[in-house]
């Protein structure tokens, strides 16, 4: 077969297995949402006032937290594969770092903005119960990823 007529078709091939293990990553993590409102909404016994005014406010946190987490960061951590590591400069190395720290303080603040954006409409009890029952939620998908590890 002629290479140039193989390209193409191996192009493609590799085209719609990115697009499948994206659309499964997806997927993956509508299903976590799910899972987590579910588990908040048990967990904090919002009335519905509460409830109506929180989860647009949650949603909108919880998206920019995944983005400052996985889009920012994802960048950093494959620079620091260990083969990557050794290869830094300390100069590379201390911007590294700084980016970094810049992206931790941006998580904090938008933390601490979500925060006060909760006080206008929750108790404090409740907003203490959320990072608790967050805190619940994450250790229970941890422990089912490893129950499902186990089981391979």
């Amino acid at each position: 077969m002629d290479l140039k007529k193989l390209y193409p078709i191996l192009f493609l091939f590799l085209s719609f297995n990115f697009y499948a293990q994206g659309e499964r990553f997806k997927e993956k993590r509508e299903q976590i949402k799910a899972m987590k409102v579910a588990f908040l909404t048990s967990e904090l016994d919002l009335t519905p006032s509460e409830a109506e005014k929180f989860w647009p406010i949650y949603n909108t946190f919880d998206d920019k937290q995944f983005e400052l987490r996985h889009q920012k960061m994802k960048g950093y951590f494959k620079r620091m594969q260990d083969n990557e590591l050794d290869k830094l400069s300390e100069k590379d190395a201390a911007t590294l770092l700084n980016q970094i720290e810049d992206s931790e303080e941006d998580l904090f603040n938008l933390r601490k903005k979500f925060i006060i954006n909760l006080k206008e409409i929750l108790p404090s009890v409740k907003i203490i119960k959320l990072k608790k029952a967050e805190e619940d939620f994450n250790r229970k998908l941890l422990q089912q990823y490893k129950d499902k590890g186990l089981k391979k």
